[in-house]
């Protein structure tokens, strides 16, 4: 804000100059004395500048209404949304999220700094205020083959960025328990200029919790239980309760919520999908939920709002008093939460859920460096055959239906001629892991069980957080199928039936990780795949690509498939069958 719109700001403020809008005989949501007011509220140049009534140049009653700080979602992957920031702005806006903390370690894994870049300059000028949190760990861990590997010296040129908060989720923690110097030089980054650092530490035991503590980290979305949240805000943490599309913690966490302890507790969403995101809602879909689970309002609405402002240092956002940007939603019913009105620094965006203007800059066109990112080289049919012995338990992953944990299983399954054969009464199919960055040809197979497919496969090009192709199914024909398919989109997903016919797809060219077209187009093709999915068989209540994605990611236990084969996540090594 420049020194003349200071003035004219302070002008108002004093009576000597009219507010740009005045919201009358409102009932505010007071977040630092925890009640609620009736009150007149004044706004100028996007700031709130009054608790009293101004002369303004636009009055709003604000009679039977609640105004409540807007939401601000404290961990996101943008990416994961399957659009571009400025669309992911259309699909949450109406839901009164008003501010991200994003972290574009997805982009990163595939592009390098191209990917933060491009996050970057797809997110200037939008309502929605996009915060980014520097990729810490890309790759994921030290073994992994993602599309770039960032040092700190990569990472310094973007530390100066305005809205550049602080380090993302610090998921290696074998480099920090070994002290590798590259983590450590990250770290010392973020802390030297007082940055936040965000955690991930699934599964950890209370001393490495210690030492992440230690080193400066701040927050934890890897939270499962009550009493996990209890231990982070022992050590002084912040929990990040999370709702996504496959990780829902809210219910277990939830019950770690006190009077006493209430304001360490902020929301996110982490990875979820678009379609998702539009029905059923982003942090307003958390408020609702923490509500039904007994949770006063008032305190549902500070854990969405002034609790993740100040654990962020974002100084003039999270309440609706002077000096604070103006950004707030009206509400007729603080249960249901209807969000009747979205406003960011004091302009109206949505209204009923409808996004009332789309007036913002068109998006630049995307860089080379960031289209064709998908090849996987000399891949044939045959690598998908997985040797087994008759009669051999062999471990096999079994997901847990919306967790981002899998559990290791030692199985005896179906064999013939000495190879695995899918079995859909066993629930045992075939997982693929397809490497897609260099055409070097490498798979890793193993078996999938949980995901109850009944034929045909499935495949997608987005696995957290090396992005490389995996691939669920019945047999390897169509297995092959989809896969080949995925490269010819450039990335995406694809529904194959039993013989390999395509039966709906995806095109996610972006990266492999994001489409080019306008949200509503993305969420009419998310429809097709769903209904493809039913074609296969599938009838639950999990969403499929989804629990596909993070089967790849090896640093959330128990057991998970890479490029290289399976790997244990407890003894961090590769199994040998």
């Amino acid at each position: 804000m420049s020194i003349n719109k200071m003035k004219e700001r302070n002008d108002a403020a004093s009576g000597k100059e009219m507010a740009d809008l005045l919201i009358t005989n409102v009932i505010v949501a007071d977040v630092f004395n925890h009640e609620l007011v009736k009150m007149d509220i004044a706004i100028k140049n996007g700031e709130f500048i009054s608790c009293g009534r101004r002369a303004a140049k636009k009055v709003i009653d604000g009679k039977g209404m609640y105004m409540i700080p807007s939401f601000i979602d404290s961990h996101v992957h943008i990416e994961s949304s399957m659009v571009t920031p400025s669309e992911f702005a259309k699909a949450v806006l109406p839901h009164g999220v008003t501010t991200v903390i994003a972290d574009p370690h997805e982009i990163a894994n595939v592009s390098g700094t191209d990917g933060i870049r491009f996050m970057l300059e797809q997110s200037e000028n939008l309502p929605l205020d996009i915060r980014i949190m520097l990729p810490s760990c890309v790759p994921a861990a030290s073994f992994e083959e993602s599309g770039a590997i960032l040092n700190m010296s990569d990472l310094v040129p973007f530390a100066n960025h305005p809205r550049v908060l602080g380090l993302a989720e610090v998921m290696d923690y074998p480099s920090l328990v070994n002290g590798e110097q590259d983590m450590l030089d990250k770290i010392y980054m973020a802390s030297s200029r007082s940055m936040p650092i965000d955690g991930h530490l699934a599964g950890l035991p209370l001393e490495l919790i210690d030492l992440y503590r230690t080193a400066g980290v701040k927050t934890d979305h890897e939270v499962g239980s009550a009493e996990e949240a209890v231990n982070r805000i022992r050590r002084g943490m912040y929990v990040q309760i999370r709702q996504g599309s496959v990780a829902q913690n809210l219910s277990a966490v939830i019950q770690a919520v006190t009077p006493l302890n209430s304001r360490r507790f902020i929301f996110c969403t982490d990875d979820k999908h678009l379609d998702e995101l539009k029905e059923e809602g982003s942090i307003d879909h958390l408020v609702r939920l923490s509500i039904e689970k007994g949770i006063d309002p008032l305190t549902a609405i500070q854990m969405a709002s002034i609790n993740a402002a100040e654990c962020y240092g974002l100084q003039k956002k999270g309440a609706i008093a002077p000096g604070f940007e103006a950004d707030f939603i009206l509400t007729d019913d603080l249960t249901s939460l209807t969000i009747r009105k979205v406003f960011r620094l004091g302009k109206e965006w949505a209204v009923n859920g409808n996004l009332i203007s789309r007036d913002w800059p068109v998006s630049e066109p995307v860089q080379d460096t960031l289209l064709n990112t998908v090849h996987i080289g000399p891949f044939k049919q045959e690598q998908l055959a997985l040797p087994i012995q008759k009669e051999q338990e062999v471990p096999i992953i079994e997901i847990l239906a919306n967790q981002l944990i899998t559990k290791k299983r030692m199985e005896k399954t179906s064999e013939s001629e000495g190879v695995f054969n899918a079995n859909v009464e066993l629930d045992h199919l075939k997982l693929v892991c397809v490497e897609r960055h260099r055409s070097s040809g490498k798979a890793g197979v193993g078996i999938v069980k949980g995901l109850k497919l009944k034929m045909g496969s499935i495949a997608v090009s987005i696995s957290h957080d090396s992005h490389h192709i995996m691939a669920a199914g019945t047999n390897d024909k169509t297995l092959f199928a989809a896969i080949s398919r995925l490269e010819e989109l450039q990335g995406g997903m694809v529904v194959a039936d039993e013989k390999g016919s395509i039966l709906a797809e995806l095109s996610l060219p972006i990266g492999g990780l994001m489409s080019d077209r306008p949200y509503e187009e993305v969420i009419q093709r998310m429809k097709g795949i769903h209904h493809a999915l039913k074609k296969t068989g599938f009838n639950e209540p999990f969403n499929p690509f989804v629990m596909l994605s993070f089967l790849a990611l090896p640093v959330i236990p128990e057991i998970k498939l890479t490029v290289n084969g399976l790997f244990d996540v407890t003894k961090f090594e590769h199994i040998h069958l």
